[in-house]
């Protein structure tokens, strides 16, 4: 069984999609991003820190830890800011470092946007 959810303390989601699905003990997480929040037209370290916010928002909703966090794929419109998030990215595992698909892209659904985040987690 597949169970599709929207968290309410999420921006709003105003596409074909949900934030997130449950299926057999993993949760996937839908590609995060700035859009709709106060740090959408800011640069890529504030849309960094506020996706993953919304990243604890909902392990925190999920009761799982960071370390629970499997796989990540991380969208930037330009690799070269990598080294910009990176010791923010670490600071955000803790140590539990998971596997990860950084893949540089021409365009996000909004031009403000420079970097999606999406997860796969253990329950």
């Amino acid at each position: 069984m597949v169970e599709r959810i929207n968290y309410e303390q999420l921006p709003q989601i105003v596409g074909p999609y949900v934030h997130a699905t449950k299926h057999n003990q993993t949760l996937y997480i839908s590609g995060l991003t700035a859009y709709g929040t106060h740090a959408q037209s800011s640069d890529i370290c504030a849309q960094t820190q506020e996706i993953l916010n919304q990243v604890l928002t909902i392990l925190e909703l999920e009761k799982r830890s960071r370390s629970d966090i499997v796989k990540v794929t991380i969208f930037v419109k330009d690799i070269t800011m990598l080294a910009t998030i990176r010791q923010e990215l670490f600071q955000f595992y803790e140590g539990n470092l998971p596997a990860c698909s950084l893949v540089e892209i021409s365009q996000l659904i909004h031009p403000d946007l420079l970097i999606e985040y999406e997860a796969v987690v253990a329950l």
